[in-house]
């Protein structure tokens, strides 16, 4: 392997990554628009609302044409996008308090981290926000890749037994969260 094709190999997995981001941030809203669509009593156009914004990250997963199916696979697709609102909103706070710190909070550096000079407190807070922010892209690939195997499943193709688990956990973990969530209102 040369330097070229790692520096090609990161490069894909770097926009891998950031369509990941993007895949997140849009499911909750197709996932809404596709329930719309089952209930309007058009799963064939909730269907190909799905498999288009798969495309997005990979090859789409043909989904059959059923109201069932393409509800449970939307019905999960909101229950995962409402989970990516958390790595999304740590990549928001990481680029507002990491990366534009000293334009967001104006000083005085004193009391800081890093400080007492802006450059410090500057560098302090972007080094910290750093593994959170890559712990929020690598969540959101996660959610993706969940997403996109459970419409798989969803679809009747083989493999992927974690799947069915993992899903079941990751709406139990969304209900603990809003069910926290109304108690700190």
């Amino acid at each position: 392997m040369t330097i070229t094709q790692v520096g090609t190999d990161w490069s894909g997995h770097a926009r891998g990554v950031l369509l990941d981001a993007v895949y997140c941030g849009g499911l909750a809203v197709v996932s809404v628009a596709g329930l719309g669509l089952v209930l309007a009593g058009r799963p064939a156009a909730a269907a190909r609302l799905s498999g288009r914004w798969q495309r997005l990250r990979a090859e789409p997963v043909t989904q059959p044409v059923r109201a069932l199916p393409v509800a449970g696979n939307a019905l999960m697709g909101l229950v995962l996008g409402v989970l990516a609102v958390i790595p999304l909103g740590i990549e928001a706070l990481f680029v507002a308090r990491g990366v534009l710190y000293g334009v967001v909070d104006g000083g005085p550096y004193d009391t800081s981290w890093g400080g007492p000079t802006r450059g410090g407190a500057w560098l302090a807070h972007f080094l910290v926000g750093v593994p959170f922010a890559l712990a929020g892209l690598a969540a959101m690939s996660g959610l993706a890749l969940l997403h996109r195997r459970w419409t798989a499943h969803q679809a009747g193709e083989r493999g992927g037994a974690w799947v069915v688990p993992v899903a079941v956990l990751a709406c139990g973990a969304a209900a603990v969260l809003f069910v926290a969530w109304l108690h700190q209102i």
